[in-house]
């Protein structure tokens, strides 16, 4: 394998499929690597919906040249373009090469699942060839831009021996709680949330729901939305409510203590089966975790406390955000014939960084009070006084603020947790995560380990729990980071300092964003939400910034990031698109049902006058045995159009599982 760049994408084609509202993938994202000699090393990562202010990104490129052109924009930092990269993986069209990806090595398990477990599986080489891993890759389902169908198991897990892998498949509860996400129109965190903000409580026959459903595959479409049902039936048969809170609240809160607590018996399952196939010591194993559940804090230390697994691997982005780098490291895995390399995650900060502080101060020069070089010290008592912004370098990565684009406040004040709420617009009673220094999570947190990711929940100490009320669940429970100083230096003297002016290590810590918004990644976005919100005080790279005249302020909504590549482009480059790729006029529903249709569209060539013919007619008959089609894949167009174009706060849509598996053709 040779030596230079490499370019691992999660990305849609171009084309055709943003004219006919297309996307396999959400949560696009790029990744960057370097290989020299034996070493590999993870340079950049970026997660599209920073750059273009689409949550949860899966807008098309209208142009291949718009692809690449915006990938180039990305790499020049780096001083690379794509002419530089020895090969790109990841998205048909763009990939260079066909021999990176596994599915014809696991013709059983969808490819998408496998690009989450090595996320996980090897962020560190010396574990990964020298150790035992049990890992697991559980979410609420895969795309399938490159298996180009769906396969039958759509989760997985691996046992990895000294470098030698085995694959498998397993359970995942993904499906359950994204089923709840749409049923309760609440996002799967908030749904989290509100089950440990109340007292609300109900019961339903776990194990009986449990041996009911399959959570393996395509039939969880079906299974886990009447699991869903049944248990909400019998939650409201049996629920105690909370008065705190509203007769609703208190049903969703007690029936997704039931969706958890069933989630916890399908990863307990999960491992339990492995320990027992492998024949594995746990205290000899780490334990690998990744997809979009392993967000779900609780369940990751309750597998780590029940079993007493020897260390925890996940990446920060443990969801979609992260599948180009699970691809990425399974490509060299599979490219260097499963010999060693060396390879060690380099932490979340992977993203942009931002050094134009001179340049927003010039554009919001009349808002802006006083500029001066950072006092930890009076950092700590612009905190005590009301959260600020925190800037500070690159990006994190993931889902979840570690510290570089956070908004910072006091963990003594149930007040201070009232204001960053009212912030984003959240609901009362959700709780803020505390970040720690790593030195004195022991003194504070119950059978506590280093989380530098925020991935992990820990039990606050009995005697320290009335010190720290605004980071804690209802159970004394809070979702930790932890940090030390060659973390984030940064971070961690800020937290230095609060621990030497109030003797507690640590301080809130939630992400900068605004409702629904993805988390903000530019000194511009920052100062706006600032002023809309009347945050009087941020801290941009290591600059105080004090605001005023926030009443002059107009600005609405969120500060506009690089929509022109993905909106907003005129009507005749949509016209040249559809002229050249689509020339004999199918109609945007025929396009529509035919690119979902991966199996179908890969048939025929619509520039043609022969497979524009044959396309049509596929499609026509398609329509004619399925009444309902056109109207299931019209209302497919009109949620994907949404979730193309909206920023900012947006309604939660439906699964729409009618429209999924007509034109989908499951």
């Amino acid at each position: 394998m040779r030596d230079g760049y490499y370019l691992s994408t999660y990305l849609t084609v171009p084309g055709l499929h943003r004219v006919a509202r297309v996307s396999y993938r959400h949560d696009h994202n790029v990744s960057l690597w370097r290989k020299d000699g034996p070493e590999v090393r993870l340079l950049a990562h970026w997660e599209l919906e920073r750059l273009s202010g689409l949550k949860h990104h899966r807008t098309p490129f209208l142009t291949e040249s718009d692809l690449r052109g915006f990938l180039d924009g990305l790499l020049r930092p780096h001083g690379v373009s794509l002419a530089d990269v020895v090969e790109t993986w990841g998205t048909p069209g763009l990939s260079t090469v066909d021999d990176y990806h596994l599915v014809a090595e696991h013709p059983d398990i969808a490819y998408h699942s496998l690009g989450h477990l090595y996320s996980a599986l090897l962020l560190d080489s010396d574990v990964f060839f020298g150790g035992t891993t049990l890992g697991f890759a559980v979410d609420g389902g895969p795309d399938r831009l490159v298996d180009r169908r769906y396969k039958r198991h759509w989760f997985s897990g691996a046992l990895v021996r000294r470098g030698a892998v085995e694959i498998f498949p397993v359970a995942s509860p993904g499906l359950l709680y994204s089923t709840a996400k749409d049923r309760f129109g609440m996002r799967e965190g908030t749904l989290m949330a509100l089950a440990t903000a109340t007292k609300a409580v109900g019961h339903c026959d776990r194990e009986a729901v449990l041996d009911q459903v399959d959570f393996t595959g395509v039939a969880s479409l079906e299974h886990a939305p009447a699991a869903l049902e049944r248990i909400v039936a019998r939650v409201r048969e049996t629920a105690d409510a909370d008065p705190e809170f509203t007769e609703e609240e208190s049903l969703v809160s007690a029936v997704m203590k039931e969706v958890q607590a069933i989630s916890v018996l399908v990863m307990e399952r999960n491992v339990e089966r492995a320990l027992a196939r492998f024949d594995l010591d746990p205290a000899e194993t780490h334990l690998a975790l990744s997809g979009g559940y392993a967000l779900n804090c609780p369940t990751n230390s309750h597998l780590m406390a029940k079993y007493g697994f020897r260390g925890f691997l996940a990446p920060p982005c443990v969801d979609d955000g992260g599948q180009s780098i699970g691809m990425g490291l399974a490509a060299f895995h599979k490219k260097t014939a499963g010999e060693r390399f060396e390879f060690s995650f380099p932490g979340a900060y992977l993203g942009r960084e931002d050094r134009d502080l001179d340049g927003a101060l010039r554009e919001f020069a009349g808002f802006v009070d006083d500029v001066g070089d950072i006092d930890h010290d009076q950092a700590v008592r612009d905190i005590l006084a009301e959260p600020v912004v925190w800037f500070s370098g690159r990006s994190e990565i993931g889902p979840r603020a570690l510290g570089n684009r956070s908004l910072i406040a006091d963990p003594t004040s149930m007040a201070a947790k009232d204001t960053l709420n009212r912030f984003k617009l959240r609901e009362w009673w959700r709780p803020v995560a505390p970040v720690v220094l790593e030195d004195h999570l022991a003194d504070w947190f119950e059978d506590s380990r280093p989380s530098p990711y925020m991935l992990e929940t820990f039990t606050i100490r009995g005697d320290r729990r009335h010190l720290i009320p605004a980071v804690a669940h209802l159970d004394h429970s809070a979702r930790v980071q932890s940090v030390n100083p060659g973390q984030n230096p940064e971070l961690h003297a800020l937290l230095t300092a609060m621990h030497r002016r109030t003797g507690v290590p640590m301080l809130c810590n939630t992400s900068l964003n605004d409702k629904n918004e993805p988390i903000i990644d530019t000194i511009r976005e920052a100062f706006n939400f600032c002023l809309r919100r009347r945050v009087g005080v941020g801290y941009f790279n290591g600059r105080r910034v004090a605001f005023r005249n926030f009443d002059a302020y107009r600005a609405d909504g969120p500060y506009p990031r690089a929509r022109e590549p993905f909106v907003g482009f005129p009507a005749e480059r949509e016209t040249a698109v559809r002229a050249e790729e689509n020339p004999h006029g199918l109609p945007d529903l025929y396009l529509h049902v035919l690119l979902l249709d991966l199996t179908a569209q890969d048939r025929f060539d619509l520039r043609t006058v022969e497979g524009a013919a044959a396309a049509r007619e596929a499609v026509e008959h398609r329509l004619r045995e399925d009444p309902g089609l056109a109207e299931a894949a019209e209302r497919s167009m009109a949620r994907a159009e949404h979730r193309f174009t909206n920023f900012g706060t947006s309604q939660l849509l439906g699964l729409e599982l009618d429209a999924v598996r007509r034109v989908a053709g499951v």
